[in-house]
């Protein structure tokens, strides 16, 4: 687990990343999208379709499923244990899912590119959970494989 005082915007170890995501298995999406050109919508579905459990978290009534799979309203809704909170929200709303998945007994709460708050990580870090902030598990996933060619033109 990183220290208290690591810089969640950028400084992970990609150890720590990928031991991450080689141990959870049921992600929660708060923000999931049934709308095909929304980033999370990509990233349910490719995270799904590699083998992750994923549970869509969706405030919106007229959303009931994405992707075949159960929308759920909240994170106090799932009815199974969840390994890891992804969040798709904006920054200011972090604290609140770092409260709710603590009160699940998530693993992890991951925040999305662009979705960090070291108050949120703190709490979250103190309650026994790991974080990681302002990151794409879709991404991070693919990041081993990447390599430069610096040899091809523009």
């Amino acid at each position: 687990m990183p220290e208290a005082d690591v810089d969640h915007i950028y400084d992970y170890d990609p150890k720590y990343l990928a031991d991450i995501l080689a141990s959870v298995k049921t992600i929660a999406m708060v923000g999931a999208s049934a709308d095909k050109t929304k980033f999370s919508y990509g990233v349910l579905r490719q995270l799904n379709e590699i083998g992750y459990d994923i549970l869509p978290v969706n405030p919106n009534p007229n959303v009931s499923e994405i992707r075949g799979l159960k929308v759920y309203r909240s994170l106090a809704e799932i009815d199974k244990p969840v390994d890891m909170v992804d969040v798709f929200r904006p920054k200011e709303e972090l604290y609140s899912f770092a409260e709710q998945a603590i009160a699940i007994g998530a693993k992890v709460l991951w925040g999305q590119i662009g979705v960090y708050d070291d108050n949120a990580a703190r709490l979250a870090e103190g309650a026994g959970l790991q974080v990681v902030m302002n990151r794409c598990p879709k991404i991070e996933l693919f990041r081993p494989f990447w390599k430069p060619r610096l040899d091809l033109k523009i």
